[in-house]
Formats: C-alpha cells, sequence, structure tokens
C-alpha cells in the first residue's frame, strides 16, 4: 500500500503532462490567429482586384 501511495505522489508532483496540454492549447490559438488572419487577409485582397479588374474594364470601355 505504501508504494501505491508513493507512485500517487509521484504522479502529483509530475507537471510534464500539465506542459504538454499548455503547448497544445498554445498551439491551437496561434493556429486559429493564422486561419482568421488569412481569412480576413483574402477577403480584404480580393476586394482590391475586384476594383482594379472593375477599374480596368471602365477605362477600356471609353
Amino acid at each position: 500500500m505504501e508504494i501505491f501511495l508513493l507512485k500517487i505522489m509521484q504522479l502529483v508532483k509530475d507537471d510534464e503532462g500539465a506542459t504538454m496540454v499548455e503547448y497544445a492549447l498554445m498551439l491551437a490559438l496561434i493556429a486559429i490567429v493564422c486561419v482568421a488572419a488569412v481569412t480576413a487577409v483574402g477577403g480584404s485582397a480580393n476586394t482590391i482586384f475586384e476594383n482594379a479588374e472593375l477599374h480596368l474594364a471602365l477605362s477600356g470601355q471609353e
């Protein structure tokens, strides 16, 4: 029984697993921010190219 309690105490003191979970959470948050940034920039870039296409089309009609 004493060995069992010692093993449980070692598991409670071991924080390696918690560190891995923290890194996984940070990685997930970074991935979410990157996806959001690419989506926002992609939408803005699409608008810029559409405006350029419209101006080129209108200037060719004159």
